[in-house]
């Protein structure tokens, strides 16, 4: 039995295992009974069909994000009564556009089934030890080929081969000969084990802990506090030794003995709490109560796509996934539709269309599920004024008092609300036809509609040619929901020191910012102290390809937008940025960027408090996956570490490659970075196996903001490149802080 399950006498392990039949939903008319079971792996789920010769398919546990309760997919929604809603459940897979649409029987199988996957699903994605050593011997069980308990030497060059380390016959012949006490010619027993422990022997592990295991070859509490004062420059007591030896400590008569043997404190550094990222940067720790451009906010361009700009599918899936992943600003591209309902996709594409209310319903759903801070509505409106009243009737029903239709307090604000004062609320960004300011004037304008100038993305397709304003038709009932996020045109920055208000904000081709930004950096930075600015990708950019968002945000650009849908370095950084304070999607700027009278500019980088010497040290990694698992491959892995920041702090080096092993190579590469703003700068760990005639393949990174390193020796996770994390592998690594002269 996999220790990655729940016990065998659990009722959910027991209720997957039995398995049921499900109506599996494709269409109005696709509804057909399938039989699910888990396989005893507890990895695997199995499902077949009764009445088809067809084989029968299966697919990996790991491979679900989540599971969802009732008719939350496009297609439960779509094709589904709303009468069956209690007995739906959506299965979503991680790397695939497509759900499992299910439904049951009943209430009650229906919510048994999701309970069910939910927790084994949650043992899965635990990372520990024990699954590390379960995933060594059902290697070593799948490689005796013939059952017999027994390794010969083919069967040990296969399990070599299946952990992902390449032996020549020479080297599998002296590690049996090493193991094989008997002189039988193949190992047994307690052969296989002395075979595993010289496997799996870590000596930088053993290194460290005999530095500091000066009681009888064990760690005292006072051991382990030098420990963690002297290499991890963390603030220590016996007090908390004492918890660590009681949480981690595996042998019963060391832990009697209140001392850490060297699998508990390797049990320790694998834990969440001592890997690279700060623990406490995990939690909401920043201050929220600064007003709301003070802040680098998570973003979504043209939430709406799956794929690429031109005929990939929309989907209400899309903003989910965004939400889900910390996104608290989403585009609405909005066109006028069919029976007054208008609809979402990309204009003048073959992109396909989704309702308007569906997206609204979706966000209203997902919006706060991983952070509860303020959601920004980003509307591209290209709708007729009666649909546009139908767009302000659907918001305002359907997000009810979570809506901002006011300002906050009373009289005319003076500057933005915090995210803290519009928890759980949503805001829209859009035209308005006059100044907020007038709403208070007592000659406040009536309500009818009028014209106002269109310039947000209209051209963003076609850039080549000269911009084109053009009047378009606001309703009055949709341009009285914009209240902190009035879309304007931007001239220069002059113009808008002098002509617009705090809320009027400009939205920005990337091209053009990144100009700004790197020819007036000083000008960009003072401009976001007091109004927000949004950027969002080239209109070339058809297979939805992502820029770099480093240089916008280090010339205090807060709503950087992003193709959610597309994975990649620049996913990856952004992510990082957005990982820590509680993953809010909100992070607070440094002071030299909340200060009107800044004088920090990222390009010419003046004298200022953020001079600082960083020097990392890696050391080795476990259990690297092959790439694509390909299962003639084995890695030739190198790491490279590069830091994202302002152009003096971006840089990057790497190790050489370790020839033929991805389980357990070492590199032992000291490699030093001067680092000037530490505040903007980010750091990414890259793994890729090595290739010395076409370009080296990606195998797994992890990004995070340099603030939140963690010294020490220190545990590296490593994520897929579509962000899943890849079980059991990892770096370690020496992190070293210096203060530079």
């Amino acid at each position: 039995m996999c220790s990655l399950c729940p016990k065998r006498n659990d009722s959910d392990l027991q209720f997957l295992l039995q398995g049921g039949e499900l109506l599996k939903v494709r269409s109005a008319s696709w509804k057909k009974p399938r039989y699910f079971r888990l396989q005893e792996d507890c990895k695997t789920m199995w499902q077949e069909s009764k009445k088809t010769l067809k084989s029968n398919q299966t697919f990996s546990l790991s491979d679900i994000s989540m599971v969802r309760k009732g008719r939350q997919s496009e297609g439960l929604k779509k094709y589904t009564e709303e009468q069956v809603e209690s007995c739906c459940f959506s299965i979503v897979f991680k790397d695939s556009c497509k759900n499992l649409d299910l439904i049951a029987s009943s209430e009650g199988e229906a919510k048994q089934w999701v309970k069910s996957l939910e927790k084994i699903i949650s043992n899965i994605n635990k990372l520990n030890c024990q699954q590390k050593t379960d995933w060594i011997f059902s290697c070593l069980k799948k490689a005796d080929k013939n059952k017999d308990n027994k390794m010969n030497l083919e069967e040990i060059k296969d399990f070599f081969r299946l952990i992902n380390i390449e032996v020549d016959d020479n080297h599998a012949e002296m590690l049996l000969k090493k193991c094989d006490k008997s002189k039988s010619g193949y190992l047994d027993g307690e052969e296989i084990k002395h075979f595993y422990d010289l496997l799996t022997y870590r000596e930088e592990i053993s290194v460290i802990y005999g530095e500091y295991a000066k009681s009888a070859g064990f760690m005292s509490p006072n051991n382990l506090v030098d420990f963690l004062m002297n290499e991890q420059r963390e603030k220590a007591t016996l007090a908390d030794a004492h918890k660590i030896i009681e949480k981690y400590e595996p042998d019963e008569h060391a832990k009697e003995k209140k001392l850490l043997s060297k699998d508990g404190f390797l049990m320790y550094l694998q834990n969440p709490d001592a890997l690279i990222l700060n623990p406490d940067h995990q939690e909401v720790y920043q201050d929220m109560s600064q007003p709301l451009n003070h802040y680098f906010i998570s973003s979504s361009h043209n939430t709406y796509l799956m794929e690429d700009q031109l005929k990939g599918p929309s989907s209400t899936e899309a903003y989910i996934r965004a939400l889900l992943k910390g996104s608290r600003c989403v585009e609405l591209d909005c066109w006028d539709g069919p029976d007054n309902e208008p609809v979402i996709y990309h204009g003048y594409t073959l992109t396909s269309k989704i309702l308007f209310k569906d997206t609204i319903k979706a966000i209203k759903e997902y919006a706060f599920k991983t952070s509860d801070y303020p959601v920004i509505l980003s509307l591209e409106n290209h709708c007729s004024i009666k649909q546009q009243e139908v767009m302000a009737h659907h918001m305002s029903s359907i997000l009810g008092s979570a809506l901002i239709t006011s300002p906050l307090g009373e009289g005319m604000p003076k500057h933005f609300p915090s995210p803290k004062e519009l928890k759980g609320r949503f805001l829209v960004k859009g035209k308005r036809l006059n100044k907020l300011e007038a709403s208070f004037a007592s000659e406040a304008a009536g309500s009818d509609d009028a014209e106002v100038t269109e310039e947000e993305e209209s051209n963003s397709e076609n850039e080549h040619k000269k911009e084109k304003k053009k009047k378009v038709e606001l309703a009055q009932a949709l341009s009285d929901m914009v209240i902190y996020c009035k879309s304007v045109h931007f001239q220069s920055f002059e113009d808008s020191r002098q002509t617009h208000s705090f809320y009027e904000m400009a939205s920005f081709k990337e091209g053009k910012a990144m100009k700004l930004a790197e020819e007036s950096a000083n000008d960009f930075i003072c401009h976001n102290v007091d109004k927000l600015s949004r950027i969002y990708p080239a209109g070339s950019r058809t297979n939805s390809s992502n820029y770099n968002p480093v240089p916008l945000w280090n010339a205090g650009c807060q709503i950087v937008a992003l193709n959610f849908q597309t994975a990649g370095t620049e996913m990856d950084v952004n992510q990082a940025r957005f990982m820590v304070n509680g993953k809010s999607g909100y992070i607070l700027k440094p002071a030299y960027m909340r200060d009107t009278a800044t004088e920090f500019d990222p390009i010419t980088l003046t004298r200022g408090d953020w001079l600082r010497h960083k020097m990392l040290h890696i050391i080795s990694a476990q259990q690297l996956p092959k790439v694509n698992n390909r299962k003639s491959s084995i890695l030739d892995p190198l790491v490279r570490v590069e830091v994202y920041g302002v152009p003096a702090d971006a840089t990057e080096k790497e190790t050489n490659p370790v020839e033929n092993n991805g389980f357990n190579p070492a590199w032992n590469e000291n490699h030093q970075f001067d680092v000037y703003v530490p505040d903007l700068a980010l750091v990414r760990f890259v793994v890729e196996d090595y290739d010395s005639v076409s370009e080296n393949e990606f195998v797994g990174q992890y990004t995070l903001p340099f603030n939140s390193l963690k010294m020490g020796y220190r545990h590296v996770p490593l994520f897929s490149k579509n962000g899943d994390l890849l079980p059991s592998a990892g770096l370690f690594v020496h992190i070293m802080v210096l203060d530079a002269e």
